[in-house]
């Protein structure tokens, strides 16, 4: 007698993904095998095993992108530990692509990173937005979700890092340097370089773009934010832009020259809008959203060197995270201005926020650009919150309160001012804050 062997590979059809139980490793697809073994003549053996399959095999992004590269939308791409776009090299993002970052805190954890010189060129629409979300997020391809539902939520937060744009934009640094490093990213990494003289600089255009669950810590008490716009130039598109449950602010503006427009900000743990470094460009629209995590809605610092820079924020609605007149979470204050800030704020309303949260001048430098009317307010509205029978809350206070200037003694009139640039309403005025409508594309509108 004698023995020939023969060997058959048979792939069934079903594959089981783990989508949750993964957040550091590529999510594995289980494959089942069926193999024949022909033995002998008369006997045949079948053996059943496992082979494991990365989902992510040919959609990851990971290290420094070196040369022009197009993502495919209908995957999932992975977006593995810190990845840079580096200078002359354009990452291009299909309307509706989904990208998930792997787990992790430090310095590696997972971060894009558009260098000085790079572009991104991420134009979603409000039917197929951009997604850059969680590796434990369930969301699948199209946008959609299982039956039951998403499985993050506005609490899920600091599951990766963010987005980064940098530029060769001016920006007020101290000791009047004119490049610095990016708070979040390891100086010995040169492409978290940002600052120059271009004011404009195109680091290309992203649209309908929401960034969820980030802000990972890369250090104690540092994290970073949802989308940090470094020195970025006036020839960028920033336009229909989402940030939800970041760990650290939402949105972060340092220095540069850019415009923005449509921004939502939700539950964020830090700042939802933070300009800082003299920031010279318009915000156009936008909404916040606090919840009990969240800190101040605005925080305005003004230059870090000799060099200023006057921005403009207008037609902005910001809501409290307030229950039944009280106030929840950690702070949650209307707007911070300090270190001199600089720039123009009209047609915001504040809603929500309950007795004792306000909008601060900081310090003397505060009270000092505003006298000097390099700090101004033009047709900001408050909208008092309910109690749960539907009646305002007793205890609110007067414009005089609501507007603070911090110097003891007051070395300003913004107090006695709000008189005049300030009102208490009891709806929406038209004119004021932002139409709500455009953003129903979000994740935001659709789970509040």
């Amino acid at each position: 007698m004698y023995t020939n062997y023969f060997y058959k590979f048979t792939f069934l059809i079903t594959l089981t993904a783990f989508f949750s139980c993964a957040e550091q490793d590529p999510i594995i697809e289980y494959v089942t095998v069926t193999e024949t073994v022909i033995e002998t003549i008369t006997e045949t053996v079948l053996k059943t095993v496992e082979v494991e399959i990365d989902a992510y095999t040919d959609s990851t992004l990971e290290g420094n992108i070196t040369s022009d590269k197009t993502l495919d939308p209908s995957k999932i791409w992975l977006l593995k530990g810190r990845v840079s776009v580096v200078k002359d090299v354009t990452l291009t993002i299909p309307a509706g692509t989904i990208i998930k970052a792997a787990a992790g805190t430090g310095a590696d954890a997972s971060t894009l990173i558009i260098a000085r010189g790079g572009k991104i060129d991420a134009q979603g629409t409000a039917d197929k937005p951009i997604v850059f979300t969680s590796i434990s997020d369930n969301i699948q391809l199209g946008g959609t979700y299982p039956i039951n539902g998403p499985s993050l939520t506005v609490e899920s937060r600091g599951l990766w890092g963010g987005l980064l744009i940098l530029g060769n934009a001016p920006c007020s640094f101290s000791g009047d340097v004119t490049e610095l490093q990016i708070e979040g990213i390891p100086t010995s990494d040169t492409n978290g370089l940002y600052g120059g003289i271009n004011t404009e600089d195109n680091s290309g255009i992203i649209k309908y773009v929401s960034i969820r669950h980030g802000g990972a810590e890369i250090g104690e008490g540092n994290e970073i934010n949802g989308l940090t716009l470094g020195g970025v130039g006036s020839g960028t598109t920033i336009d229909h832009i989402e940030v939800i449950a970041n760990v650290d602010d939402g949105i972060e503006f340092f220095g540069g020259t850019v415009n923005a427009s449509h921004l939502l900000v939700w539950g964020q743990g830090d700042d939802a809008l933070d300009i800082d470094q003299a920031y010279a460009g318009t915000i156009d629209g936008a909404l916040v959203v606090l919840t009990s995590a969240s800190d101040h809605g605005l925080e305005i610092d003004g230059p870090e060197g000799s060099a200023e820079g006057s921005f403009t924020l207008k037609n902005a609605t910001v809501y409290g995270a307030s229950f039944n007149c009280n106030a929840t979470g950690v702070d949650g204050e209307m707007a911070d201005f300090r270190k001199g800030a600089t720039g123009h704020l009209e047609n915001i309303l504040f809603r929500d926020f309950s007795i004792g949260k306000d909008v601060e001048l900081d310090a003397s430098a505060d009270a000092e650009t505003y006298s000097s009317g390099k700090l101004t307010f033009t047709n900001i509205d408050i909208i008092y919150p309910l109690d749960n029978d539907g009646n305002v809350c007793s205890a609110v206070e007067t414009l005089d309160k609501i507007f603070d200037d911090k110097t003891d003694p007051v070395e300003s009139t913004f107090e006695i001012d709000a008189l005049t640039f300030a009102e208490i309403v009891t709806e929406q005025q038209n004119g004021n804050g932002v139409d709500e409508s455009v953003f129903s594309w979000t994740f935001y509108s659709k789970n509040k």
